[in-house]
């Protein structure tokens, strides 16, 4: 009888030992990255062409490596050794020839744990836009848009071009333009108050030395970022280089319940796009000694850093405006374009960035808006990770690039359902039960709650019982 409860004890041990081994072996047979704008996997090799369109959309951007032999959820399958070593010449001749301008991967395998996998690894491009000869380059040029291969639009076929010789937009000449539509006053302000410099008088090197002027033989033409920055008429030139701000009831882009548009030199909408969120958010006061002070719901430098990145880094070439939408759960800043760098959204709060308007980004940083190029997300994650407030999150969309700051919900709930009944007082100094009734169409134990809400946030005092009970602010 012992030596069986022996035997058994031995088989149990065995058993666990087996199971853990089999956990330990599965997870080692997971690949050690993820999918992203840089890497993809496919289980085997594809028969058609996506490959083809895979290689390019890393070549017009940051490069990347395909892992063939490697499931989605990173389970490393592997293929035949025979396949993979056929696969070599045929990608590598059937990339070369499919693109224009051609591309040369560097095609190999890579075994782990015991399994092959085929890599085909390509490094940025420095002849952008690249695209498939067959489809030509208005529709086979390919970009990386997070996990996907997308096709780039017109818009972002152009600004390719422009980075493969080393352009910005923004610099770019406005050709109906010449110096004379700029406000040479407001170039002087921001001479006057740059951060770390003197003041100097404008002159044709200063507005060259900010890109804010160019020349082409004998005509200067103001820039993209001269208008834009410095301009008499911003909008004339881009009309829809503006600022759209919403403020919604609920949760969703239903019912507005303010809305401004924000136009102008981008400094100045900056203020009035700022000073409208601002208005629109719930504060809380706190009392410190003799001081009062003021807290708003969410951090006032996430929002400064969410506007500021909108607006010096959105693509200025979409004619389509940014767009900022108020719910009762959060803040939406929405931005035409997409990353000029796939790698961004996956290193934002590392600080990693890559400038889309060189000189859009000189002038704030001169004129102390943004303080070092990269530092922006960190300061919204940062600040509110201190708060101790849900984290914002970074879209990448088809043509946008959309950040969403969370709203305090409690807070927000507060302000949107009991500032109504506040406002009563501003025509009245007593109101009763049946006022909040017949005004908001609300039952009587509702039209209570709230009166009873307001009461417990000390904002009210109520006078009398029953029925003939009444209610006065506080203070």
């Amino acid at each position: 009888m012992r030596q069986l409860r022996h035997f058994l004890a031995e088989l149990t041990q065995l058993s666990h030992y087996c199971i853990i081994e089999s956990i330990h072996r599965e997870a080692m047979m997971k690949y050690p990255q993820v999918e992203s704008s840089t890497l993809e996997f496919k289980v085997q090799l594809p028969q058609n062409d996506q490959i083809v369109k895979t290689v390019i959309g890393f070549s017009n951007q940051s490069g990347g490596r395909l892992i063939i032999g490697v499931e989605d959820d990173r389970t490393i399958v592997g293929i035949p050794e025979a396949e993979a070593a056929a696969a070599i010449e045929y990608l590598s001749h059937s990339i070369y020839t499919a693109s224009t301008p051609a591309i040369l991967p560097d095609v190999y395998t890579q075994t782990i744990e015991g399994k092959t996998l085929l890599i085909v690894e390509v490094a940025a491009g420095a002849n952008k836009p690249y695209f498939r000869k067959q489809e030509g380059m208005e529709k086979g040029t390919y970009i990386r848009l997070g996990r996907s291969t997308v096709r780039a639009t017109i818009d972002l076929i152009e600004e390719l071009k422009w980075q493969a010789h080393g352009k910005s937009f923004d610099c770019m000449p406005v050709y109906r333009t010449n110096e004379e539509n700029l406000d040479h006053k407001k170039i002087q302000d921001f001479l006057k108050k740059r951060k770390d410099r003197d003041a100097e008088k404008i002159t044709k090197d200063t507005l060259l030395s900010y890109y804010l002027i160019t020349q082409e033989h004998t005509h200067i033409y103001a820039t993209t970022a001269g208008i834009l920055l410095f301009g008499k008429q911003p909008q004339y030139f881009f009309s829809e280089a503006m600022i759209i701000c919403s403020h919604f009831k609920g949760i969703e882009g239903r019912e507005a319940i303010a809305s401004i548009d924000c136009v102008g030199t981008l400094f100045e909408q900056f203020e009035s796009a700022y000073e409208f969120i601002l208005s629109r958010l719930s504060k809380s006061f706190v009392i410190r000694g003799p001081q009062r002070e003021e807290t708003l719901e969410i951090p006032t430098e996430a929002i400064r850093e969410a506007l500021l990145n909108l607006i010096v880094h959105r693509n200025y070439h979409y004619s389509s405006p940014s767009k900022i939408a108020i719910y009762r759960d959060r803040i939406e800043f929405f931005s035409p374009g997409i990353f000029s760098n796939p790698t961004i959204v996956n290193n934002l709060q590392s600080g990693f960035s890559y400038i889309r308007n060189v000189a859009i980004c000189k002038v704030f940083r001169e004129a102390d808006y943004i303080e070092k190029i990269g530092s922006g997300f960190i300061t919204i994650f940062r600040s509110y990770q201190e708060r101790r407030l849900k984290t914002p999150s970074v879209i990448e969309g088809e043509g946008f690039v959309k950040c969403i700051l969370p709203r305090v919900a409690a807070q927000a709930d507060e302000f949107e359902e009991l500032r109504p009944i506040l406002d009563l007082f501003e025509t009245a100094t007593e109101i009763t039960i049946s006022d909040v009734m017949d005004r908001f169409g609300l039952t009587r134990a509702t039209a209570g709650r709230k009166l009873q809400d307001l009461r417990k946030k000390g904002l009210i005092k109520k006078t009398g019982k029953g029925r003939g009970a009444s209610y006065s602010r506080k203070g």
